[in-house]
């Protein structure tokens, strides 16, 4: 386990506005509680509460990685309209203390989905 520092910070912050998440035109997350993840120099990532989802275009897939910041991430594909994108959100279900907030949440690959926070 690593931890996050000045060479490799990670914040968490709650986006303190709506957010939802679309795929293939059908919602599949809407949240007033999301965070934004951001570590290092990579690109915010949004991670939506487990409740906020909409559990019927998820299915659970065999894939999983390891991040030494985060811990392991289990991966779901997204399903709409008889179509499936595999792997597209992930899920960190322990995650380390550093980035504990973001148990029980989900995130996106950001060219899978669209998000639109309210008021952008």
């Amino acid at each position: 386990m690593k931890l996050p520092s000045a060479a490799h910070p990670i914040t968490v912050e709650k986006l303190g506005k709506p957010l939802t998440v679309t795929f293939k035109g059908e919602v599949v997350a809407h949240s007033n509680a999301a965070l934004v993840l951001q570590e290092s120099s990579y690109p915010p990532v949004y991670y939506i509460p487990r409740a906020d989802i909409v559990a019927a275009h998820y299915r659970r897939t065999e894939r999983s990685t390891h991040c030494p910041y985060k811990g392991d991430a289990s991966y779901f594909s997204l399903i709409a309209h008889g179509e499936a994108d595999e792997n597209a959100v992930w899920s960190y279900e322990t995650p380390y203390p550093a980035v504990a907030q973001i148990e029980e949440h989900v995130a996106f690959y950001p060219d899978r989905v669209s998000f639109q926070v309210a008021g952008s």
